[in-house]
């Protein structure tokens, strides 16, 4: 029995029964919801606000009513088939471990900016995570909801109004001369691919990961030049908790393939190094390449030797980033050596690393109107 045209049923158990419309299934199929109670008039009177709040949802959200976690599987098959192996494994780590916890089981078209917001909030003061890290994890959001936006899943992406944690400005840190020069004279002592690895950085300015993955093939002695080609990862494994794996893969960016010219200083370090060496990688042992962990660990040691505190691997690219600009060198060849996506971003990391070139362009204006 049901009353025509109200989608009301009385049940062979003798409840009545009302349905009303959620949103569509993936496969575009109508999704229902239902509503239970002993007689007609107590279930036409619950089903009414029902019919009202999604039918408001479906004209101001969307038709999808998919559960997010089933979305975002569906954006990651789509990204794993354009993405670096790396890169898809972060993408999937992060789903999984930050947002399927708080918003996986909850409508794609339900999703809106208070329930993203108050993930956020959840990230910053329980999972002590910081503005860099939220940053990060949430872009994902982002391009996830803006897909199902450019798919008609949604019309509004509810990601586009939150407000995230503000990044606190940190200068960068470049070794003075003289720390470099200390760092330097503990690695030299070290000239058995840990010393080397750091010398690598200081001197081209080499990413730690772009280091593990150097290949003898990848130095052209004759020409004096140093191929960039790949990265070396360790990344988490699909579906399997605290497990990871190592990858080499291709460098990020078009911009991070690269040829980088060796100075004479390089050239003989690395020559040293090759003469004792019968593997095809530059720092590896019994075939296998040292991963970015393991050349960290020896980076702290060599750093500890030489007297210097608090500073990270990755500062050594920023010195040598540095010492080019100090020597005067222009931003755009800088920029290439360091295998940026773009002059900008290298003027704004290095920006008070120019300050000479800056107070020499003011004199030069200044003689130029006097």
């Amino acid at each position: 029995m049901s009353r025509r045209g109200e989608n009301i049923y009385k049940r062979k158990d003798k409840r009545w029964e009302g349905r009303y419309i959620k949103g569509r299934k993936s496969n575009g199929k109508i999704q229902y919801g239902y509503i239970y109670a002993k007689t007609y008039r107590e279930v036409k009177t619950k089903l009414y606000p029902y019919k009202i709040k999604y039918q408001t949802l479906r004209e101001n959200n969307g038709v999808s009513s998919i559960m997010m976690s089933d979305w975002i599987n569906e954006w990651l098959t789509d990204m794993e088939k354009i993405v670096k192996t790396s890169t898809y494994g972060g993408y999937s780590y992060k789903m999984f471990k930050y947002i399927f916890p708080y918003i996986g089981e909850i409508p794609l078209n339900e999703i809106n900016e208070l329930l993203l917001q108050d993930m956020v909030s959840v990230w910053e003061e329980e999972s002590k995570l910081s503005p860099a890290s939220i940053r990060v994890i949430f872009r994902l959001v982002n391009s996830c909801l803006k897909k199902a936006v450019e798919k008609q899943l949604l019309i509004i992406n509810p990601a586009s109004k939150v407000i995230l944690p503000k990044e606190p400005y940190n200068k960068v840190g470049a070794l003075s001369t003289g720390e470099q020069k200390e760092l330097e004279k503990a690695a030299l002592k070290k000239l058995d691919g840990m010393g080397l690895a750091v010398l690598l950085s200081l001197r081209t300015g080499l990413r730690i990961g772009e280091i593990a993955a150097l290949k003898w093939e990848n130095i052209d002695f004759k020409r004096g030049i140093i191929r960039i080609e790949k990265t070396l990862q360790r990344i988490p494994i699909n579906g399997v908790e605290h497990r990871t794996k190592v990858i080499i893969d291709r460098v990020k960016t078009r911009s991070s393939n690269r040829i980088i010219p060796m100075s004479s200083t390089i050239k003989k370090w690395l020559k040293d190094h090759y003469l004792q060496t019968k593997h095809g990688f530059v720092l590896s042992n019994n075939e296998k390449p040292y991963e970015p962990r393991l050349i960290t660990y020896h980076f702290h040691k060599i750093r500890k030797a030489a007297g210097l505190d608090r500073i990270h691997f990755h500062q050594l690219r920023h010195t040598f980033a540095t010492r080019c600009l100090e020597s005067r060198a222009n931003a755009v060849s800088v920029s290439s050596l360091l295998g940026h996506s773009s002059i900008k971003m290298t003027l704004d990391i290095y920006a008070d690393s120019m300050i000479e070139e800056r107070v020499t362009t003011i004199n030069n204006m200044e003689k130029k109107i006097s």
